[in-house]
């Protein structure tokens, strides 16, 4: 019997029309959807003057695209503006799109013209360009509040992934209409983890800012750098704490708990990443989250079935047994078997790209509870040149990992895939961030698919692809590069892809966290959140590495090598303007490994900070500089420095790093401030989908 779920409060049908459609009401300099016709002159009146012939403003030109698109998220409309096509500074029909929401979409467009529904939502968005958001009768705390929620939202900028499967066949379509229920069930689940389940009832009904809010971030709390700490900023005026589903609550309240648990004789069992602790009667005790979350489990393995009898083509047949092993593991809870067939799909063998179940562990202070989320995708065949060039050297790059690393640990046999690029249709749960995103992935974390080096690596090609996206990237650049330097800055997809290919290779080289010392892995040595951030630091130092020991041995152009450094210093320069840690006061791993990347390179002379010199905006004064001939050796160093902790379980080492590089007062933190400080004049990208079926 198939069990009917309650929509969560976030997906109530569009309420929001209505109300904008009170606020249209008064937007008197709002325009018709289309201009009367215009009577013919009569033949004996004089001609119009100059001024009576100029054609009147277009109808829906007076918002600029980047302006309406703001506005759009502010009033929590599933409506994205993509480009002005003809120039004309109007928005068209044929320009916008219906995006992917917590809300269905009305149809903005219908035969080749906005629809009433537009109109009012343009008259509304016009009203708030014109007068801003409406305060009158709120007392000042709420007025606090609406106005951090509107600064959190600002410090994202949409960006769209479009996908239009209208001319697709009928078993692609059906494929991705089950899919999309797979990602409203996850995204439902992943709020349960996170503890915001049920929250979004008590948002104001008058309060769509705060809903964009809490659909964005996927709860109340505010995630950007400049908003994250303060006390106003929540999308519920109770301002509840973060407070997450995955351990009891009574236990949360001591601040160390994740050392507690730590601790604790029984700790592989409560950490164990397919469970979620609770507590009865004064004990602990891990649940199996197929038991913890079964009608929503029930409910996704239903839809990931109907999605595999979709499939009658042959050449999806590795597809549909990944997908009928999915359904499965959300009965019993065995990932491991799912994995398998998981593991055999690559560019050759599928058009698909799909990863959906519980994965990554950065989501959760204690970094042990693997988060739900649905990666779902398009091969992108331009991998299969990438992994021809590189999959001869995997054995090589292996040896050059070992040799740095040094004792114990020895040169291993590698068998993962080189990174398949994929086109994101949909991300959901865990992998649909706030602001940013996940550009590569390797997976799986744990079984025997991990252990024995046979996981897929993927590179999310189209993220932050845009003009937009490019445009504020290179503006955030400008502002902390000097003039030499920026010169060599290319934001080309190429330039940007090699750094996520080599950063995900480097993943399955060298000792992983699975690699054990002494019987221990890295989770068991560092505790999660450092075990954590060295693995991503192993990898990104690799792929800083790599890049120039490629280049050295005539398999990349070194001038895209040189070109790849400079972006990987950009994207380390862009995770330090992000800061340290989360709103909740926990590590962020990125962050942190890039203080540590870019303080060793200032050491190691590799980049250098000119504080009289203008940098490449032709505003900001002081500015780095990178010294490409040192940069190799100062690669090599950092690699061999954290292979070697991660090789000898070395924590002293691993907390020395830290603290030298993130917590010492001093010259380099004061550094970072300027950072922070440039790179947080821009909005980072904040994804947002348009799926045409």
């Amino acid at each position: 019997m198939r069990t009917a779920l309650p929509n969560p409060a976030s997906r109530a049908p569009l309420a929001a029309l209505a109300a904008l459609a009170a606020i249209a009401a008064e937007a008197a300099c709002a325009r018709p959807h289309a201009p009367p016709p215009v009577e013919p002159p009569k033949a004996a009146e004089p001609a119009p003057t100059a001024a009576q012939a100029a054609p009147s403003a277009p109808p829906f030109g007076q918002i600029p695209r980047l302006d309406f698109n703001r506005i759009a998220v502010e009033l929590d409309l599933p409506l994205f503006w993509i480009a002005d096509r003809n120039g004309s500074g109007a928005v068209e029909p044929d320009e916008v799109a219906a995006l992917w929401h917590h809300t269905k979409a009305p149809a903005w467009v219908a035969a080749g013209a906005f629809t009433p529904e537009f109109t009012s939502a343009y008259a509304a968005m016009l009203k708030i360009k014109a007068e801003g958001h409406p305060r009158a009768g709120l007392d000042e705390a709420e007025q606090r509040r609406r106005d951090a929620v509107l600064a959190e939202l600002a410090a994202g900028r949409p960006s769209l992934l479009r996908s239009d499967f209208r001319g697709a066949s009928a078993e692609d379509r059906a494929i991705v209409g089950h899919l999309l229920k797979v990602a409203e069930l996850i995204d439902q689940i992943h709020a349960k983890q996170l503890g915001s389940a049920g929250m979004a009832d008590a948002i104001p009904a008058d309060d769509p800012a705060s809903r964009a809010l809490f659909w964005r971030n996927q709860g109340p709390w505010c995630e950007q750098p400049k908003t994250r700490n303060d006390p106003n900023c929540s999308a519920l005026p109770s301002k509840p704490p973060r407070v997450t589903g995955a351990y009891p609550a009574r236990i949360q309240q001591d601040k160390k708990f994740c050392a507690a648990l730590e601790a604790r004789r029984d700790q592989q069992a409560l950490l164990s990443p397919f469970t979620l602790v609770v507590e009865e009667g004064g004990a602990l005790k891990a649940v199996p989250y197929s038991e913890a979350y079964k009608p929503e489990m029930e409910a996704v393995s239903r839809e990931l079935k109907a999605a595999a009898e979709a499939i009658q083509s042959p050449t999806e047949a590795a597809f549909k047994a990944y997908l009928l092993a999915a359904s499965q593991a959300f009965l019993d809870n065995r990932w491991e078997l799912a994995d398998e067939p998981w593991s055999k799909m690559n560019a050759e063998s599928s058009a698909w790209y799909l990863r959906v179940g519980p994965d990554e562990t950065y989501w959760e202070p204690c970094s042990r509870k693997a988060g739900f989320h649905v990666s779902f995708a398009r091969i992108n065949q331009e991998s299969l040149a990438w992994q021809k060039k590189l999959d001869p050297a995997k054995a090589d790059m292996e040896a050059a990992f070992a040799k740095l690393a040094g004792a114990p640990y020895k040169e291993r046999k590698v068998a993962f895939h080189l990174p398949d690029f994929i086109d994101i249709v949909v991300n959901a749960g865990d992998s649909r961030a706030a602001t940013g995103g996940t550009a590569g992935q390797s997976l799986p974390n744990w079984g025997r698919v991990a252990t024995e080096g046979r996981g897929r690596t993927v590179a999310m090609v189209n993220l932050f692809d845009d003009d937009d996206s490019r445009a504020a990237l290179r503006e955030a650049a400008a502002s902390l590069l000097c003039k030499a330097t920026m010169e060599s800055v290319s934001l080309e997809r190429p330039v940007a892809t090699l750094g996520t290919v080599l950063h995900e290779a480097a993943h399955n080289l060298g000792p992983t966290q699975n690699y054990k010392v002494k019987g221990k892995t890295d989770n068991e040595i560092f505790g999660g959140p450092l075990a954590t951030m060295l693995e991503e630091f192993k990898a990104q130092t690799g792929a800083l590495f790599f890049t120039g020991w490629l280049a050295e041995r005539g398999v990349i152009d070194p001038a895209l090598a040189r070109m790849a450094e400079t972006r990987e210093v950009i994207w380390a320069l862009g995770q330090v303007g992000q800061g340290m840690y989360t709103a909740g006061g926990e590590p962020r791993p990125y962050g942190q490994l890039a203080a540590i990347q870019l303080g060793s390179l200032l050491d190691a002379g590799a980049l250098g900070f000119y504080r009289g010199e203008v940098a490449a905006n032709g505003a900001d004064k002081g500015c780095f500089s990178i010294q490409a001939d040192k940069l190799p050796a100062a690669a090599e160093a950092l690699a061999r420095t954290v292979l070697g902790i991660k090789a000898r379980g070395d924590k002293a080492a691993a907390q020395r790093l830290r603290d030298d590089y993130v917590e010492k007062e001093g010259a380099w933190k004061a550094l970072r401030g300027v950072i922070e400080e440039r790179m947080q004049r821009m909005p980072l990208g904040s994804a947002v989908y348009a799926i045409e079926l």
